[in-house]
């Protein structure tokens, strides 16, 4: 079996050249995959308007004209905004704010519970 030099389009499998950013074939936009994060020089407050532009391949001012929209539709945008604060890492490779709050939780019950099994019956100390 021959061996491809490019890579797949993973919108429609086809073959794809390494550095394409424009699948030929179905022209899906290949650079966008990746960009969910918020540590984009073009953010402003927290990154998340400029995450979501990068990775929908919209303009920023549209996405932040769309969040201040959408927070006066029964505060729909703060929600989302903050949402997707908590889903989206800082930078590509980290974690997110939920997952690092999450492994937190975890290693507190850890420790709970390991202080909970070194309590001995009928030890007087508390």
């Amino acid at each position: 079996m021959e061996e491809h030099p490019g890579r797949r389009c993973p919108y429609c499998a086809e073959d794809v050249a390494p550095d394409a950013l424009r699948c030929p074939h179905c022209r899906s936009d290949l650079a966008a995959r990746g960009l969910w994060y918020r540590d984009q020089p073009d953010r402003r407050v927290a990154g998340v308007a400029a995450a979501v532009a990068r990775g929908l391949g919209l303009p920023v001012t549209a996405v932040r004209l769309a969040f201040i929209v959408l927070a006066f539709v029964h505060f729909l945008g703060v929600v989302a905004y903050v949402a997707l604060w908590l889903l989206l890492p800082f930078r590509a490779g980290e974690e997110s704010p939920l997952e690092r709050g999450l492994g937190r939780a975890k290693d507190a019950v850890r420790g709970l519970r390991e202080g909970a099994n070194r309590i001995v019956p009928g030890d007087p100390r508390p």
